[in-house]
């Protein structure tokens, strides 16, 4: 079988462009979805293009939960006729089901840092923009499934939790070609730090892409950047995804580190923009604006701050 072809679709969205990538198998599938607009706005035509309809598209596979990956896949399910199948993992499908479970995850993490009496409405706002439509997946996924893209094509599923906990990698299987969606986050994209719910996750995962299932071409959901801050492409090579794997890896550590210093004595309230986690800023000589959205640096530390309360917690219980 000859190696399948693998396109981005550039969508845009402000001043950043969203990817979605699409396989062109006998069951066509687009990984990722951007938000409403993308479908009409960027996919159709870049597929026209390659002589490719969006009506003939029969998957739609989201790497996980968030806006800007699932935001337009209704409208894309709608494209297609409705006859897509749209597979998602279980702990995600709440994202994809109700545009309220993206108000509850910014309320139960980073809301609670950023002092911003506004920040849900705005979630909540933005959430009704660019979600185009609240939809039941058509196949939930845990990891370890196979899905038959016709033609001996075959997509492997697997569950690789730490961004989110619904965080899946699809591997084409054969060509060993990666769709992580936001799961390697090396130093960040546009905010320049990495975003991970669940640190510890996060790094399993990170191993077991490196260990296991080793990429050969590696497609990212973002261009994230390199420690110097000049950006990877969202289409790496086997050479570039080991290094992104590997510096992935070693950021999580230096961010781990100073978190541990910082939570283990204590949180304090402080002027900083970073409060409280100033010392976690000041350590790894992060100078970003945390109050970005999707303030992937209140994101991580809360995760840690989560992970380090549990472990002491478990600790206490078994003293």
């Amino acid at each position: 079988m000859s190696a399948v072809k693998v396109h981005p679709l550039v969508s845009p969205w402000g001043r950043f462009g969203l990817y979605s990538f699409f396989i062109d198998a006998p069951e066509p599938a687009i990984v990722d979805t951007g938000i409403a607009s993308s479908p009409a706005e960027g996919m159709a035509p870049a597929l026209e293009a390659l002589g490719r309809r969006i009506e003939d598209v029969r998957w739609i596979l989201l790497t996980h939960g968030h806006i800007d990956h699932v935001g337009g896949a209704h409208a894309l399910w709608e494209m297609t006729g409705r006859k897509a199948q749209v597979v998602v993992h279980d702990a995600d499908a709440p994202f994809l089901r109700s545009r309220q479970a993206h108000v509850d995850e910014y309320l139960a993490n980073r809301g609670r840092y950023l002092n911003d009496p506004e920040g849900a409405a705005k979630v909540a706002g933005a959430a009704r923009a660019v979600i185009s439509g609240e939809m039941e997946p058509t196949i939930l996924v845990k990891g370890g499934e196979t899905l038959s893209l016709g033609g001996g094509v075959d997509v492997s599923v697997h569950a690789i939790p730490g961004h989110t906990a619904g965080s899946v990698a699809y591997v084409i299987d054969g060509q060993r070609s990666v769709f992580v969606g936001d799961a390697v986050q090396v130093h960040g994209a546009a905010n320049g730090f990495p975003g991970f719910e669940d640190p510890a996750a996060y790094r399993a995962s990170l191993e077991y892409l490196r260990d296991e299932v080793r990429p050969r071409h590696l497609y990212l959901g973002h261009p994230y950047r390199r420690a110097d801050g000049t950006p990877y492409g969202v289409e790496l090579d086997a050479e570039q995804a080991a290094e992104a794997l590997r510096e992935s890896l070693e950021i999580e550590g230096r961010v781990g580190d100073a978190a541990r210093a910082c939570l283990c004595g204590g949180l304090l309230e402080t002027a900083s923009p970073y409060s409280p986690f100033a010392p976690v800023a000041e350590a790894i000589g992060y100078e970003g604006d945390p109050s970005l959205e999707p303030s992937p640096f209140f994101t991580s530390l809360h995760g840690y701050r989560t992970h380090f309360t549990q472990n002491r917690d478990e600790g206490a219980s078994h003293g």
